[in-house]
């Protein structure tokens, strides 16, 4: 008679995970946001504390300036007041016509360059766009010489045009990089469809591929108004009266051979980065998109 042999039923096996294991899995995650964040935390601290110094040295008074106390024992508020009445207001409007004009000359100039490289196989495209960027290796300052000489036999020194057009021109290459890298990550069919609907190539251009582009398009005019806000050193070489310098160039007159004017000089430099300070908050996060143009499509 045979007997049937029945297998033994396998006994499920439980793993049992170690407590502190786990416990130091769930941790990580915690550790490094605190660890993130606290990074983020010090390098704001690097960069906000010169301004920091920079407004609370503005604010003292002459007898103030070599005491070790970080806050100023007298707030002296008439050093930001007394600005307006030193004559670098006129300084000042200088420094607004001649960063918005070099804007304004690079936004006519790079858009259809970037878009025309953007959407067209020319011949010699890649070699423009490698010229393009060779162009950013050179520093003002190895051009000024030369950026005088030309401007002198045009009778163009020590005028706000030849500002303009210095800082427009050294803006102009990184504008039409930005600007081609957001044209080329918008979708060509896009445009198609607008073609199909009855709008010619400006009409595609201005109501579809332009408000797509805008992020990238602020960025760059964004740049290029900062660039043109902090020039000193060609300013400083076209520019031979008082009336006719911007703001940066008027605040060296502060600087003696033996001695600094250290309140007008802090005071004008705050009065200086605080339009810079509030264009940028006002358009921050279109900065943050536009310069990260083509990374995705």
């Amino acid at each position: 008679m045979a007997v049937k042999t029945m297998p033994a039923q396998a006994q499920p096996h439980h793993h049992h995970a170690r407590p502190g294991r786990s416990a130091a899995r769930r941790a990580m995650p915690r550790l490094k946001t605190v660890l993130i964040a606290a990074t983020a935390y010090v390098v704001a601290f690097l960069f906000l504390f010169p301004y920091v110094v920079m407004l609370l040295t503005s604010l003292r008074s002459q007898e103030s300036l070599r005491d070790v106390t970080f806050w100023p024992e007298e707030w002296v508020w008439s050093n930001l007041t007394d600005f307006w009445g030193s004559g670098l207001a006129g300084n000042l409007w200088v420094t607004i016509k001649v960063a918005a004009g070099s804007t304004l000359l690079v936004l006519l100039v790079a858009l259809p360059a970037a878009y025309y490289s953007a959407r067209h196989n020319f011949r010699g495209r890649t070699a423009f766009l490698i010229l393009v960027l060779i162009t950013q290796m050179f520093q003002p300052t190895a051009m000024v010489v030369g950026i005088y000489r030309e401007f002198f036999q045009f009778g163009l020194v020590d005028s706000i045009w030849a500002l303009i057009l210095v800082n427009g021109g050294f803006n102009l290459a990184f504008a039409v990089w930005i600007l081609n890298a957001y044209f080329s990550s918008i979708p060509r069919e896009l445009e198609e469809a607008a073609f199909i609907d009855g709008n010619g190539r400006f009409g595609a251009l201005f109501r579809i591929t332009l408000p797509l582009a805008m992020p990238g398009v602020i960025t760059a005019l964004i740049f290029t108004f900062i660039a043109a806000w902090n020039e000193f050193v060609v300013a400083l070489t076209l520019t031979t009266t008082t009336e006719n310098q911007p703001l940066p160039v008027a605040l060296n007159s502060f600087i003696g051979q033996y001695q600094v004017d250290w309140q007008n000089l802090f005071a004008g430099s705050v009065i200086a980065t605080i339009p810079v300070i509030i264009l940028f908050a006002l358009i921050e996060r279109k900065v943050v998109g536009g310069l990260t143009a083509g990374s995705i499509k």
